[in-house]
């Protein structure tokens, strides 16, 4: 068997202890040698730890590895492993890259250039929004998209890459044939038809709770940078931008409304000095890159109004805005504010959103 097989079998038999392994390796001088160990030796290793000792050599005495294979290949899934060329070369610059990754679809050498987009699972129609279309923008730009495929803000800022043709990743915190949440399977679908799902948990793995804060370094561990769109003080999402730090990657922000919750983790992190995002443009800057396809313009010099439609745009904003308060204070029949915001959409300068709400949809352009 060849080293690559060892960072396989190592990786399904202590899956998110790449640190561990990388010990074993450093101290065995290889991962097969480490396999080949007698228990005793390892047993050494772990000192005091004798039930973690015990658990891994049992895994490895029943390690089944015609079994393992078989089961991938049953979903549609291969692995990748560090000694392998297509091996993530940003997540092999971490201090604890996994030894090997579970794999739907394909990563290619485009997505070196990838940004995180990650925030609340409960986010506000205004954060989705944000996630959407700062997805679009940095896909025109060249940008690979990760994500963690949760609801809210990740799911946003999946949907929004693939609205546009472009590379996403997912990365999971559970094995590739347990799909969580459940309602996310076409999505699941439709980013390993384009991209790429990842986990480092092996099949049959559940959506465990201390599997996320490993999942979120992977995400970080991928990306040039990690943007943060909506969360709480206590967020996955601020996790990941911890690991961003210690991994030496840029963290930014976008703010939010200073009454809302899900603002205070974006703006903790801006007065710490993350970077703020209005824009894609803001985020290409800071990367020290430049677009690689021309982001599209988000004036509206080009695209006729006339006086209705000018009046209905002018009072829509980031934040959604209620149908009945564009009635009130457009001065305008329901009727024709209704007609308004229609073409408004058909020019796609307008979205409408849940609840009759409407925002700007070429906010993020700009």
């Amino acid at each position: 068997m060849d080293d690559r097989m060892y960072c396989l079998f190592w990786q399904i038999i202590a899956p998110a202890s790449a640190r561990r392994v990388w010990q074993l390796d450093n101290h065995f001088g290889s991962l097969k040698a480490a396999w080949e160990a007698p228990e005793k030796e390892i047993r050494s290793l772990f000192g005091t730890k004798v039930d973690a000792a015990d658990a891994l050599l049992r895994a490895r005495n029943t390690f089944d590895p015609v079994r393992e294979k078989e089961k991938l290949n049953n979903i549609g899934a291969d692995f990748i492993t560090y000694k392998d060329h297509n091996y993530p070369e940003n997540l092999r610059a971490i201090y604890d890259p996994p030894p090997a990754l579970f794999v739907m679809g394909q990563i290619t050498n485009a997505d070196q250039l990838a940004v995180a987009l990650v925030g609340s699972r409960k986010a506000t129609s205004y954060g989705l929004s944000v996630a959407e279309q700062l997805s679009v923008a940095l896909v025109k730009s060249g940008i690979s998209i990760v994500s963690g495929m949760a609801r809210g803000i990740d799911s946003a800022a999946h949907k929004g890459c693939l609205s546009a043709y472009g590379r996403t990743i997912a990365v999971l915190g559970s094995g590739l044939n347990v799909i969580y949440p459940r309602e996310n399977r076409k999505l699941m679908e439709r980013i390993a038809a384009s991209g790429a799902v990842i986990s480092e948990f092996p099949l049959d793995s559940q959506p465990e709770a201390w599997h996320f804060p490993m999942r979120n370094r992977i995400i970080s561990g991928l990306s040039r940078a990690v943007v943060v769109i909506e969360a709480g003080e206590k967020s996955g999402a601020l996790i990941t931008a911890d690991f961003a730090l210690e991994q030496g990657r840029d963290v930014m922000a976008v703010p939010g409304s200073i009454g809302s919750p899900l603002s205070r983790g974006p703006h903790k992190l801006i007065k710490q000095g993350a970077k703020l995002v209005e824009n894609a443009g803001d985020i290409l800057d800071e990367l020290g890159i430049t677009t690689l396809f021309p982001v599209e313009e988000s004036t509206n010099a080009s695209v006729a109004l006339n006086r209705d439609e000018e009046t209905v745009f002018g009072l829509i904003s980031v934040n959604p805005v209620h149908f009945d308060e564009i009635v009130d204070k457009s001065n305008l029949p329901a009727q024709k504010v209704l007609a308004s915001l229609m073409f408004l959409e058909l020019k796609n300068l307008v979205r409408q959103l849940p609840g009759r709400q409407y925002a700007l949809c070429k906010f993020i352009n700009g």
